[in-house]
């Protein structure tokens, strides 16, 4: 064991609370809910966007709330849930507050906030960062060509047309066959915009057969596999896309004014990363143990800045777990030392949570991990030195899709700093 959560009174911060949230998605907001339900003291949460409820506020299409509200709504309405749930149990909502800085060199961890009120700086017994994930734009994914309008992600799309009611075009094409891609094509459809292709560089779709033939069968969006966009052209507009199919090279171009970019997610880690926390580079968040503690004491992460990305309602799962974790350092725990890694081997990329310091079990009892290819019926192994913890067969694993892996076998490691890895292989 190492850091005391014994803090002092006072410190060179503006304002001081026992619990700060920094995130007003699903995630944060159950986490907050959560924290103030056990009795934490002051719960505050910062959201930089007008309004809370992160996502799913502009996701206007329903499946929303099944594993936490135990219901299914609209996005809005889950949005809206979370929130009322969170003032209901006392928990504070700044919205329109940027942080800029999160320092963990001190005493307390101490965040750095912009927002219309100016500048401040506010002190914690605990932070849980619930900063979630983005989707790469075009910039990140290298896509060269023209410079028109009419070039979006999912989350840009959605905001423009449910936020500011702003017309996505007529004629799209779609870069990406996950679960986001067909939020897209749908989203696309509703406001009168076509979808002339669906483009991804996997042999095939990643998302649910369900959707992917729904969307088939109702739309008619052809989908190219195998293939990416090799340029962009448009002077004032987007007006066309290049393919190339890359195992036989061949090119094709696709008119269209709109190009919607979707999934290929990455964690929104620049705090955590320019406090200097341990990253972890498969999903670009923090590293986290099993209590969704990083390497700072008294810092905590949690939902897509840990697994960029699952759906809202396992992030709110995830920030509903960490309460607890949360209340032991509150209460004057102790913040352990980092444990032993769990590693993964092709053709997983990551793991979370990718360290083990105790026999705290993860949020829902399971690991999430993510791989880069296509296998169907794997078998799925953990093992920590010469010995076999937990092996099973899965029904599949998918590029873009969660691998869940039970945590039975967790109480059986050997936890101790120095010990060997824990590795998750898939055969």
């Amino acid at each position: 064991m190492t850091e005391s959560a014994q803090m002092p009174a006072s410190d060179d911060a503006d304002e001081s609370v026992d619990v700060l949230v920094v995130g007003g998605g699903p995630s944060g907001l159950a986490a907050a809910a959560q924290c103030a339900a056990l009795g934490l003291g002051s719960v505050l949460v910062l959201e930089r966007e007008s309004d809370a409820g992160g996502i799913p506020r502009h996701s206007h299409h329903t499946g929303y709330g099944l594993r936490d509200l135990r219901r299914v709504t609209t996005g809005p309405q889950y949005a809206r849930s979370w929130v009322e749930r969170a003032r209901a149990a006392d928990v504070e909502i700044r919205t329109s507050t940027t942080v800029t800085e999160l320092d963990v060199g001190g005493l307390r961890p101490l965040v750095h906030v912009t927002s219309p009120l100016g500048r401040s700086t506010i002190a914690a017994h605990a932070v849980v960062l619930a900063t979630g994930c983005r989707e790469r734009p075009r910039s990140a994914r290298l896509i060269p060509g023209d410079r028109p309008a009419g070039v979006f992600t999912t989350g840009s799309l959605q905001q423009w047309v449910h936020l500011e009611g702003w017309s996505p075009g007529t004629r799209a094409v779609v870069v990406g066959t996950e679960h986001v891609s067909y939020s897209a094509l749908l989203t696309l459809q509703q406001h009168g915009c076509d979808v002339a292709a669906m483009v991804t560089h996997y042999e095939r779709p990643t998302t649910f057969g369900a959707f992917r033939y729904g969307a088939e069968a109702r739309w008619r969006a052809p989908v190219h596999t195998q293939s990416t966009v090799e340029r962009i052209n448009g002077r004032s507009r987007v007006e066309s896309v290049d393919l190339v199919h890359t195992p036989s090279g061949r090119r094709r171009s696709i008119e269209c004014d709109t190009v919607v970019l979707t999934g290929d997610w990455v964690a929104d880690h620049e705090l955590p990363w320019a406090a200097g926390l341990a990253m972890n580079a498969g999903s670009t968040g923090p590293r986290v143990d099993s209590a969704s503690r990083t390497s700072a004491p008294g810092v905590f992460a949690v939902g897509n800045l840990t697994h960029p990305a699952e759906t809202a309602d396992v992030c709110a799962v995830s920030g509903r777990h960490v309460a607890e974790s949360v209340a032991d350092w509150v209460r004057e725990a102790t913040w352990p030392e980092m444990g032993v890694e769990i590693a993964v081997a092709d053709p997983l990329v990551w793991v979370t949570p990718s360290l083990i310091t105790d026999a705290t079990m993860p949020a829902r009892n399971r690991l999430v991990l993510r791989g880069e290819a296509f296998h169907r019926a794997p078998w799925v192994q953990v093992s920590q030195a010469d010995r076999v913890l937990w092996r099973r067969p899965v029904p599949w694993l998918v590029p873009t899709r969660p691998l869940y892996v039970p945590t039975p076998w967790l109480p059986r490691v050997d936890h101790r700093p120095g010990a060997a890895p824990v590795w998750v292989t898939v055969r």
